[in-house]
């Protein structure tokens, strides 16, 4: 009852306030408006209450529906300021410091919300941000069962060395050259959120097509939002209070995750198993830390290692001799984190692992023990038998309400959950476009790698559907990660590349390859400036219509020339690197009419490669770079790497 009094409270108070003019975070001072295009300016205001806005000597009236909405449409501008703008009602609210410039929005998953000082040449890119024509918007992390009119932030900022270092990298890096470039200012709108899928940002509609998603998006439509919100606070409370109570992460003590914690007293527990199958952890639900002594012999010292721990049940945070090696969250994923040599020291090393639990499903190691190693070089080291372990915060206490509990269990992987309060509270703000760096948590597996090729284009064609316009729409293909099978393999990150290079089959988009810059280790990699210059690359060719390469070489056509394959490209630019008749490096393969792909030689004869390998005296079909971190040296001498890609349909 009290919850309900509460909700009654807020919404008389946000009634009440109808009486004056208000506006959403994204029309407010410092904002940029969109050049020499039609503005779309909105807000709320008492049910036919008359709303004027003045701005550059115009001055519309309009008046709100019977649902407290206004909106009106200021005619093109061009780039400028800073100004003022008026809004009118029966209070007036004026909006200093407006700019007319380019606006684009930066949307994505964690390499796009990657910010400025985490990055190479962190401290330069940071301290020398001082820009007061470009802006920054940062939309905060939420997610909402049904579309929101509103969002929450701190608004638009002044670029400053202050505003500009949490600020996503790529879009800043990227803003900055557009400005350099055209002289204009630029606003940045960063709504981006790591881990998750671009279902999570497709809207309800643009998920029509995809009957997979119906069920949740059923359950959403269903569940009263205002029931829902509480019942959130109430969790958020409970989190605040004891979730975060991790003895493993104590201020006050060491990490658990530390290499010299005394773990003599810790009990042990055979490896691997779930916790609702053993009497010391049956009927909990949290946190576990797990933590395993590992010799390894003197002739893998220094020397990268393999941790494989098979699938966890739900998400886990694995360390090596103390240090951070990797983190998946996803009970089917299998565990597989590259340790760096510099970690492996010869003799006794230690693994922990702190794996985190679902209340609904319990939690533990779920493999098989033959999936439970590290390989270090030739040597195989098992890893199953006793760990010690020490239990977290248990989640049992959390509070649970039917119904509303599984769908906050399922956020924010849950399908247009994000859209409705991260995007659909921007429109309709007018823009240039869009620049989206996100596929990573499609890319787990192969059936979602498959179809990324279906849901990337239905994301782009929504959006563009919701803002009413075929704006540009950019885009960062995968970066290398994870490490390469010894043989050529149908790699599901290789897939999800393939399924995003097709998307520029749509109208207005661009693709800034990154295969170049990963890092087989870390999926966020820091070398973020190569993707935000080929961002903008694209953005001169699409959305500005320079004559500029824009990318590097793409696969056009195939002839078979005897034992060799003779391959031939668009986007070559002023010609290909390597030169003629040098070789590139290990990454091309060929297959015959078996299917069964090999290493291959490559070589370049002018603006073509010759391909071949001994074993395929018949060749039919090549790939290229089709591996999770791609090694290939070709490139265009505009220094832009070739597109990964296959010739076969197999």
């Amino acid at each position: 009852m009290k919850y309900a009094l509460a909700f009654l409270g807020a919404f008389l108070l946000s009634t009440s306030a109808w009486a004056n003019v208000r506006l959403p975070a994204l029309v407010g001072d410092n904002m940029v408006l969109q050049r020499d295009a039609n503005i779309n300016l909105w807000g709320w205001a008492d049910p036919a209450e008359k709303v004027t806005v003045q701005f550059q000597g115009r001055q519309l009236s309009t008046s709100a529906g019977a649902d407290g909405k206004w909106k009106l449409v200021l005619p093109p501008v061009p780039a400028g300021g800073p100004y003022d703008l008026v809004v009118a009602g029966k209070n007036t609210l004026t909006l200093h410091n407006v700019l007319v410039g380019e606006v684009w929005l930066a949307s994505g998953q964690s390499n796009m919300e990657w910010p400025l000082n985490g990055i190479n040449n962190a401290g330069t890119e940071v301290e020398t941000a001082e820009f007061p024509q470009i802006r920054l918007f940062t939309a905060k992390t939420a997610v909402a069962l049904q579309p929101q009119a509103r969002l929450k932030s701190p608004g638009w900022q002044v670029c400053t060395p202050q505003t500009v270092a949490a600020f996503s990298a790529v879009a800043f890096l990227f803003g900055h050259e557009l400005h350099q470039r055209y002289k204009v200012p630029v606003g940045l709108i960063q709504s981006a959120w790591g881990g998750t899928p671009v279902q999570s940002w497709t809207s309800a509609e643009g998920l029509k097509p995809f009957p997979e998603f119906s069920t949740a998006l059923a359950r959403f439509s269903q569940t009263d939002s205002s029931a829902f919100a509480a019942f959130t606070a109430r969790k958020e409370a409970w989190y605040q209070q004891f979730g975060k109570v991790d003895r493993g992460h104590s201020p006050n003590s060491p990490s658990w995750a530390s290499a010299d914690v005394n773990t003599a007293s810790w009990p042990t527990l055979a490896q691997p198993v779930l916790w609702s199958t053993v009497s010391q952890l049956k009927g909990f639900t949290g946190i576990v830390w797990l933590r395993k002594t590992l010799t390894v012999p003197a002739a893998s010292a220094g020397k990268p290692l393999e941790l494989n721990l098979g699938r966890i049940l739900v998400s886990d945070s694995t360390f090596f001799n103390g240090q951070f090696v990797g983190r998946t969250v996803g009970a089917e994923k299998a565990r597989r984190y590259q340790v760096p040599g510099n970690l492996v020291q010869a003799g006794e090393n230690t693994v922990a692992v702190r794996v985190v639990g679902n209340l609904f499903f319990g939690g533990g190691l779920g493999g098989a023990a033959a999936d439970l190693y590290a390989q270090a070089g030739p040597t195989r080291l098992p890893l199953a038998g006793e760990w010690r372990y020490q239990t977290g915060p248990d989640l049992t206490t959390m509070p649970y309400e039917a119904g509303l509990s599984e769908v906050n269990s399922q956020l924010p992987q849950s399908p247009a959950i994000i859209y409705n309060a991260m995007i659909a509270p921007l429109l309709p703000y007018t823009m240039k476009g869009v620049i989206w760096y996100q596929g990573e948590s499609n890319a787990d597996d192969r059936a979602e790698a498959l179809r990324y090729y279906q849901l990337f284009p239905a994301l782009i064609t929504d959006w563009r559907r919701q803002w009413g316009t075929d704006f540009p729409f950019l885009f960062v293909q995968l970066a290398g990660y994870q490490p390469n099978p010894p043989a050529p393999a149908d790699e599901p990150w290789a897939r999800l590349r393939e399924a995003q290079a097709r998307a520029l089959a749509l109208p207005a988009t661009g693709m800034a390859t990154a295969i170049d810059v990963g890092e087989e280790t870390n999926i966020h990699p820091k070398n973020k400036q190569p993707v935000a210059h080929r961002l903008a690359l694209a953005a001169e060719k699409v959305a500005y219509r320079e004559n500029v390469v824009a990318s590097g070489p793409t696969f056009k056509s195939l002839t078979v020339e005897g034992t060799k394959v003779r391959l031939r490209f668009a986007n070559t630019g002023t010609g290909l690197l390597p030169t003629d008749s040098q070789q590139l490096t290990h990454c091309f393969a060929v297959a015959g009419a078996d299917k069964k792909f090999v290493w291959a030689t490559a070589v370049v004869q002018g603006n073509d490669i010759v391909v071949s390998a001994p074993g395929v005296p018949q060749p039919m079909a090549v790939r290229y770079n089709w591996v999770n971190t791609p090694q290939g040296n070709f490139y265009n001498k505009e220094n832009l790497p070739a597109v990964p890609f296959r010739t076969d349909n197999w």
